[in-house]
């Protein structure tokens, strides 16, 4: 049994029981407190479970402090996308893969504690990656200990080595210029994952500059979850974003946030709801409002 967009506690359970092979990252975080969502980990966690952190692991280093100033990378670290989390690019991505263990034979599983927001980042790298088996633990570390699923604490024992190859990517990423060529066309509906009081420019806690994209639309990643942080059922889901859409393509959209994060639950629900997997503007509002010459909307 492969699963590549949700698995259930009990299905992760039996997974874990079958013998098929099988790699669980936990890809917990918090924004505004960076080692926090490490501290969590060994605290609590799945067991065999590794911790993929947002910034270390799955952000490339471009943009970050460093000791001599904020650090450009170049040449094969040059990240693949803009924004507060620059994607690292396929190879980079593919190296820290071999270096926990994931293996291409391997069901991945990934979980976060805080409604999909994170670890939704892991699951679209790996479809980036070319690496179908992969999904989210749906309800997240919550309904697994709900569940009864076991938890361990501290560090896991360490994997061996494997050599990740990188395949066709199955996920498609769109740049800052592909967004702007298309805005206003019928080909490209943009759909932004902020809160909406951030979306309007009414507050920008993190970004220079407040607003959005002009004649993107917005849904907060948050509605696509039950009060449990379960996703919502599949055809709850495909009528919300039919109202949303109204009369545009869902092929046509193209998922983003303020830096490419808390966008994935949107796209994810739009594949369960059965609309297909659409894009992602990985760079988002923080590397769309970075140009002075690029048009932004408020209210």
């Amino acid at each position: 049994m492969n699963y590549t967009t949700l698995i259930s506690a009990a299905q992760l359970q039996a997974l874990m029981k079958s013998g098929q092979p099988l790699r669980i990252f936990d890809c917990t975080f918090e924004l505004m407190q960076p080692h926090a969502g490490e501290q969590h980990y060994q605290a609590a966690h799945i067991p065999g479970a590794i911790y993929a952190d947002l910034e270390t692991a799955l952000s490339a280093r471009h943009g970050m402090p460093g000791a001599h100033g904020v650090i450009t990378a170049t040449g094969a670290d040059a990240p693949a996308s803009g924004g507060r989390h620059p994607l690292p690019n396929r190879e980079k991505f593919a190296t820290w893969l071999s270096s926990v263990g994931m293996g291409n034979e391997m069901q991945a599983v990934v979980y976060d504690r805080n409604g999909a927001n994170y670890c939704g980042r892991l699951w679209w790298m790996l479809k980036w990656a070319g690496h179908e088996n992969v999904a989210v633990l749906d309800g997240g570390l919550q309904a697994w200990q709900a569940a009864g699923g076991a938890a361990s604490s501290g560090e896991e024992p360490a994997h061996f080595q494997t050599h990740f190859l990188l395949g066709p990517e199955r996920a498609t990423l769109v740049d800052a210029d592909r967004v702007a060529s298309q805005l206003g066309r019928p080909v490209q509906t943009l759909l932004d994952a902020r809160a909406t009081p951030r979306f309007k420019g009414e507050v920008e806690p993190l970004d220079p500059v407040a607003g959005h994209i002009p004649g993107a639309l917005n849904r907060p990643f948050g509605q696509n979850l039950t009060p449990e942080g379960r996703f919502k059922p599949a055809e709850q889901l495909k009528a919300e974003f039919a109202a949303l859409l109204g009369q545009r393509d869902p092929a046509t959209v193209v998922h983003h946030c303020g830096s490419g994060v808390s966008a994935l639950p949107n796209l994810i629900a739009m594949e369960v709801a059965g609309l297909g997997r659409t894009a992602l503007y990985a760079g988002s509002w923080s590397d769309w409002c970075s140009d002075a010459s690029r048009p932004i909307a408020q209210g």
